[in-house]
């Protein structure tokens, strides 16, 4: 597309301001502004998604019918029997074993509320061991990788870590320093998540760059997990590896079980195309995300907790009046099936709203369109677009659909906020891991030298909870002591 193309199309759909500074513009600078204006093939398409955006994040809620999934599409670990669990897990670490499961990191987010400029999963919340996310995480498959197989030696997981433009590289070097944990680099794929431009207040003006060589844009959230599988062939990847299931999570909770067999089992047990892991609300003023079944349509999405009424967020379940009645709460923990991926995602694609935009109002600093003068803001002065990974599952049949509810102490500790905040901070992420640690230690036969004594277990002793037996009994610990295998 030449050059004329681009400006045409921009200039029909009401964004000729953006070409107002270019002649000022340096050629290699030119040439660098049309091809990222070219990602965009049809400009007043998108202008009208914006709108659109714009007007469902300013609607009011309300007209949607919603209730529980039906058993058929929920489960919960709370409640099942210890065979079934068994049953699931079998299963799960089979299918590990036959080298047929993937594992996706999403890993795209900066530490910046943290008061750091690395990437989150860099960051250290300062348990005894100093082990960064990362290494827990990808500890914790190796350890998996243990328990599926007779020999240690067997690289069972390929570990696919999407990241975003400013994490890449630092992610990259970090994983290689620490010569990628003990997994093999083969067993490693980066790829990146897309990014967005951004626009003004009224969603009509694409804000440019403070240089004004260039469109602002940002990662386009979760959400672009689908287009990016696509564009980095790592949907072929899944192929040529063999991998049937993926496991799909979010770098920030220190407390995930990656790649859980459990998860991987109920979810390929039933022949799911799509499941979710979720965590019990215990209260209607918690601010989460829930699962729940869209009546009218008769499939599965997830609604903010913005979006119900007091009164339905406060109703309790008419078969157990000591819980809430919607209460699957969202942790962006699913599982894929690769086949459906394969077949979805290039439909998904091709529709141009398969997930629609959502608006986070933002200070951004940009260009004076008329000027080209640097605008440093000091209030909301633009709209930053990304697109959320959960709104694909009212495309999934309702019988291809499962929601797994797991203990939120044993599976849930989102590093959000800064230290010292009130909830989800490197404090509270130590201390909930410390905690499931030394229960696993209390279980097993150790001892405690104090009752307010707490230990970390190495991800490479167990996994969750298992193998520590022959370690632990017997032996007295003292605060802050590392179990390591």
């Amino acid at each position: 597309m030449t050059m004329i193309d681009i400006r045409e199309k921009y200039t029909a759909a009401g964004q000729g301001h953006i070409f107002k500074q270019w002649d000022t513009l340096s050629n290699t600078q030119q040439q660098k502004f049309l091809a990222q204006l070219a990602k965009i093939e049809d400009p007043a398409a998108f202008m009208d998604d914006v709108q659109q955006a714009i007007k469902y994040s300013s609607a009011v809620s309300g007209s949607k019918e919603y209730t529980q999934l039906p058993e058929t599409s929920f489960s919960s670990t709370i409640g099942s029997s210890k065979d079934t669990l068994k049953r699931w897990e079998t299963e799960g670490l089979q299918l590990i074993r036959e080298g047929k499961v993937g594992i996706i990191l999403m890993a795209g987010g900066q530490g910046t509320r943290l008061g750091s400029s690395s990437p989150k999963g860099c960051y250290d919340v300062g348990l005894p061991s100093h082990k960064s996310l990362f290494q827990i995480q990808v500890e914790r498959i190796r350890r998996l990788e243990q328990l599926a197989s007779d020999s240690s030696d067997r690289k069972l997981l390929t570990l696919y870590v999407m990241t975003s433009g400013p994490t890449r590289e630092t992610t990259e070097t970090f994983f290689k320093k620490h010569a990628y944990f003990g997994l093999a680099p083969e067993q490693v794929v980066f790829f990146n998540q897309g990014t967005l431009p951004a626009v003004d207040l009224q969603g009509k003006k694409l804000l440019l760059s403070e240089d004004g060589a260039s469109l602002v844009e940002s990662p386009d959230g979760n959400g672009g997990l689908y287009t990016a599988l696509a564009d980095h062939g790592v949907l072929e990847d899944f192929k040529r590896r063999g991998i049937e299931h993926i496991h799909m999570y979010c770098i920030d909770n220190i407390l995930v079980k990656v790649g859980d067999p459990v998860f991987i089992g109920y979810a390929a047990s039933h022949d799911f195309d799509v499941a979710t892991k979720v965590v019990r609300k215990n209260k209607p003023s918690e601010k989460v995300g829930l699962i729940v079944l869209d009546k009218d349509a008769n499939v599965p999405c997830v609604i903010e907790y913005s979006e119900i009424s007091q009164e339905l967020s406060e109703a309790l379940d008419a078969a157990n009046p000591d819980l809430l009645k919607l209460r699957a709460g969202n942790i962006v923990n699913h599982y894929y099936k690769v086949d459906f991926l394969e077949q979805k995602v290039p439909e998904w694609i091709r529709s141009r709203r398969f997930l629609p935009y959502h608006v986070a109002r933002k200070k951004i600093a940009c260009a004076d369109p008329d000027t080209g003068a640097p605008i440093k803001p000091s209030d909301i002065n633009g709209i930053k677009l990304e697109q959320f990974i959960f709104d694909v599952f009212p495309s999934v049949e309702l019988s291809k659909f499962g929601c797994l509810e797991v203990e939120r102490e044993d599976e849930f500790s989102p590093l959000k906020n800064a230290p010292g905040s009130p909830s989800d901070t490197p404090e509270s992420c130590r201390a909930n891991c410390l905690k499931r640690a030394t229960a696993w230690v209390v279980a097993n036969g150790g001892s405690l030298a104090t009752p307010d004594t707490l230990v970390e277990v190495s991800p490479l002793a167990s996994y969750a909870g298992e193998g520590l037996s022959d370690v632990v009994r017997g032996v007295s610990y003292s605060n802050l002591d590392i179990v390591e295998p």
